[in-house]
């Protein structure tokens, strides 16, 4: 049986979206209503909150135990055996943030498997350019690099997010070549302004001994969008830094080539982001599972590392 205490303070905390507000109204200390909400979850075995600084967000698991319950603490029971079992069968809305470009090309492939897999799973998955606010937007994952890691936040490693040079073989006939990043200087430019901050994108670029040497491309076309950037280059307009997974069927076709091969540019890892590894909810888990099982036996961490492809 689940105390009167744990399901009070969770229900409280849901009204409030707080932890203090709840404590307020209980006449208990934020600490304990924190504690009693954590034991809940624990024994229901799912995760009913996403916490961040600023606020609680029910998640899918939380708001339907909330509609059970409905204020009448005679269908508690009812309500926490319902949760409870539907804790390890995935099932259930699972919102995704992904990049339009990767997204759609590495990524939505995977869906008649994962919908094969567990046909339970509703997919709501979002294609945009930003770095979204997992538990304020209610987000379960969210793929991508350089998300800024938050309390309780996990990043689980993909693959190497690299930027190379490339330009169309049209636009590089009768043209020298670039031997050094500053050679860029002399070419046309696809520029990258920066949807964060509103500032061109600005690389530094690295060989495999370490070396680090600007890449000084100039700003003759400006795009804010990687795919937009990637059209603009395969119809001759210049040279675009962008990253591997983002140009990698162009160059295998030959509809893009890379230059300078023996530089590349380090701008972190492509990661899986979710909200903590603790009662991680099945749907959850078996997407993060599949995206690595994925990538693990298609090796794309090799195939979208700059500095490997510099070697061949």
């Amino acid at each position: 049986m689940e105390t009167l205490a744990n399901l009070e303070s969770f229900v409280k905390s849901a009204e409030s979206a707080s932890f203090s507000e709840a404590a307020r109204r209980l006449s208990l200390t934020p600490a304990a209503v924190s504690r009693n909400v954590a034991m809940l979850e624990r024994n229901l075995g799912v995760r009913l909150f996403q916490r961040s600084t600023r606020k609680l967000v029910l998640t899918e698991a939380g708001e339907r135990f909330l509609q059970s319950i409905g204020g009448n603490l005679d269908a508690l029971q009812t309500a926490i055996a319902d949760v409870s079992s539907g804790a390890s069968e995935p099932a259930g809305v699972l919102k995704v943030s992904l990049s339009p470009t990767f997204g759609a090309e590495f990524i939505l492939p995977l869906l008649p498997e994962l919908m094969r897999r567990h046909p339970l799973i509703r997919p709501e998955w979002h294609f945009e350019n930003r770095h979204v606010d997992l538990a304020a937007e209610g987000y379960d994952v969210a793929i991508g690099a350089g998300f800024e890691l938050t309390p309780g936040m996990v990043a689980r490693t993909l693959a190497p997010a690299h930027i190379i040079a490339v330009a169309a073989p049209g636009y590089t006939a009768g043209r020298t070549l670039p031997s050094e990043p500053e050679d860029l200087s002399r070419l046309d430019g696809i520029a990258m302004r920066s949807l964060r901050t509103g500032r061109l994108r600005q690389w530094v670029m690295r060989n495999v001994a370490g070396t680090e040497k600007a890449a000084p491309l100039p700003d003759t076309i400006i795009l804010n969008d990687p795919a937009a950037m990637r059209e603009a280059a395969k119809l001759g307009l210049g040279v675009a830094l962008l990253a591997v997974p983002d140009v990698l069927r162009d160059l295998e076709n030959g509809s893009l080539i890379r230059l300078l091969p023996h530089w590349f540019a380090d701008a972190g890892a492509i990661s899986l982001y979710y909200v903590s590894r603790t009662l991680l909810p099945a749907k959850t888990r078996v997407f993060v599972d599949l995206v690595a099982e994925t990538f693990s036996r298609e090796q794309l961490a090799e195939r979208f590392a700059g500095s490997l492809a510099s070697e061949g």
